[in-house]
């Protein structure tokens, strides 16, 4: 049996890549851990900011795989040379991924007052227009006829 999906539409030739992006962004996590926020920085720049206390720059990390952004923290667990009588503040690992537009590209990292900051750059759209010129595979009539 075959599954229904958004794209079997006749129209939408070509999509594939699309729905399986959907499909992988649907199986990611939604763990709120680091918070983060993405604003608009100019018309064509974006800036993920990760709220990223207590990690330092060797503990962080930011990759990207074809159009798949990765942010990875991870702390050194320091519990046995510290005693803790109360402890609130999240030490634990994190993997936190966004899917990237194609042609997007990540500009500058930076880590700032326990705030990591991704400036991205999204391309501005080329408008594309071109006409395709229609052959015609008729043949002459009085040449078929002997």
């Amino acid at each position: 049996m075959s599954r229904m999906t958004t794209f079997d539409s006749p129209m939408l030739l070509g999509f594939d890549h699309v729905e399986r992006m959907l499909d992988r962004i649907a199986k990611a996590s939604n763990d709120g851990y680091p918070p983060y926020n993405i604003e608009q920085i100019d018309k064509s720049g974006l800036r993920i900011t990760l709220a990223v206390a207590g990690f330092s720059m060797d503990d962080l990390s930011v990759t990207l795989e074809d159009n798949q952004l990765a942010i990875r923290g991870k702390q050194v667990d320091d519990s046995d040379s510290k005693t803790y009588l109360h402890r609130g503040i999240a030490a634990r690992q994190f993997v936190k991924t966004f899917l990237l537009a194609e042609g997007m590209e990540v500009v500058d990292a930076t880590l700032e007052c326990g705030l990591l900051h991704v400036d991205l750059e999204r391309p501005l759209p080329e408008v594309r227009h071109r006409t395709i010129k229609i052959k015609s595979l008729d043949y002459d009539v009085s040449e078929s006829s002997g």
